[in-house]
């Protein structure tokens, strides 16, 4: 058996991201940039005003005061999209909008509640000094700069932000198509009667539904403990998909194929077996440079392969730059301990503290009612035996 680090990092260094696909803006939401993406436009495109008030130059009403206001003549007005062709002089004001261009000649904007206004004029009851209420150009996006990195998920802010910059499409990496295939003779797809003995394929939801969260294409199989069955869906899935999940099948027993199977087909095996628990019976290869993980059957060993090693995997395939569950530092409610040769992934919930996030591990119970309960992951490294009471840790987040 590996380390976990030695495992993870042979799974993100041996996986290669799909190819690059241009769509249009609003489809690149939640996909990943393909390449460093670049502002094309200043936007704004000129000086605007951020309020509603009167264009000025700042010089004129630096004594401006509501005991001692300063008189300025009423030069014009400018709403956003419009455009006053003068020249402010000196003692003038031109009515602005806000998002409206700054006239030139004007170096302030004086908002309207600072004013009372008069026929032909205003008297200014306060001071702007240069560039107040002024948004420059090129300040929400400057032409050139660097807007979104390769690599990096596309949020819906990004997606406005990319629209500013004047882009209508964008270069993402292609979703993986992932099958996900159950196996064992016990396994029922939900749907289906139920027989004495059976149970139904609860790990192939669990794992479809996170593939789906992160936005990947999939289809589901179940197929029992037939070698030839058992081989025909397996190649049949890495001829027409991007990688294969394969749930249960993964140890040793004589009923356990998947792995037997993959190897007579020619995959390339990196590793089987990793030092991790639960989860220690993962293996990962390449076929043709599809990543396929069989995952232990166990639901615990299934979820926790599943989220260590496999969804990482399928991160990098869809070309993100720092696969992995996000992490928040929080406070460990109470010691946990674990095995020195070992990486140990502990189940537990978040609660919200005035100093932070306190993470309380769940107790043993129900296995599956234990992996809907958790909501973040403490792990003891390798190494390291205990995770003690309200020691500092960073602990990875399920429920975001």
């Amino acid at each position: 058996m590996i380390s976990y680090n030695q495992a993870y990092q042979l799974t993100i260094e041996s996986i290669r991201s799909l190819e690059t696909e241009t769509v249009e803006l609003l489809a690149a939401a939640g996909r990943i940039a393909a390449q460093d993406l670049h502002a094309l436009i200043d936007s704004p495109s000129v000086d605007v005003s951020l309020k509603d008030g009167y264009a000025i130059q700042a010089q004129d009403i630096q004594t401006a005061s509501p005991q001692n206001p300063v008189r300025l003549s009423l030069a014009g007005d400018v709403a956003a999209g419009g455009n006053w062709t003068g020249v402010l002089g000196s003692s003038q004001a031109v009515r602005i909008l806000s998002g409206a261009p700054v006239p030139l000649g004007a170096d302030a904007i004086l908002a309207e509640e600072f004013v009372q206004i008069e026929p032909g004029a205003i008297q200014a009851l306060n001071v702007a000094e240069p560039g107040r209420n002024i948004l420059p150009r090129g300040s929400d996006v400057a032409y050139g700069s660097l807007i979104v990195p390769a690599g990096q998920r596309l949020y819906p802010t990004m997606i406005g932000l990319l629209a500013a910059a004047s882009y209508h499409q964008a270069a993402v990496v292609r979703r993986p198509r992932v099958a996900i295939l159950a196996t064992g003779d016990e396994v029922l797809a939900p749907g289906q009667a139920m027989e004495e003995g059976k149970l139904y394929a609860s790990n192939l939801f669990t794992l479809a539904a996170w593939c789906l969260r992160y936005g990947f294409e999939i289809n589901t199989f179940v197929v029992g403990d037939d070698p030839d069955l058992l081989r025909h869906r397996i190649a049949a899935c890495l001829d027409e998909y991007d990688a294969l999940l394969t749930s249960g099948g993964a140890w040793k027993g004589e009923h356990d194929l998947v792995v037997q199977i993959l190897d007579e087909l020619g995959w390339c095996k990196i590793y089987h077996r990793v030092r991790i628990g639960p989860g220690k019976a993962i293996g990962f290869g390449l076929y043709r440079e599809k990543p396929v993980f069989c995952l232990p059957g166990g639901p615990p060993s299934n979820h926790m392969a599943f989220l260590q090693l496999a969804l990482p995997g399928l991160q990098a395939l869809a070309g993100e730059k720092e696969p992995g569950l996000p992490r928040v530092q929080a406070r460990m409610a109470q010691t946990v301990t674990g095995q020195i040769d070992w990486t140990q992934f502990i189940h537990g919930r978040l609660l919200k503290e005035a100093q932070g996030w306190l993470f309380q591990p769940l107790k043993n119970q129900s296995r599956l009612q234990m992996m809907a309960q958790t909501e973040a992951i403490a792990m003891i490294p390798e190494g390291q035996d205990a995770l003690l009471a309200n020691s500092a840790v960073l602990i990875q987040v399920l429920m975001i």
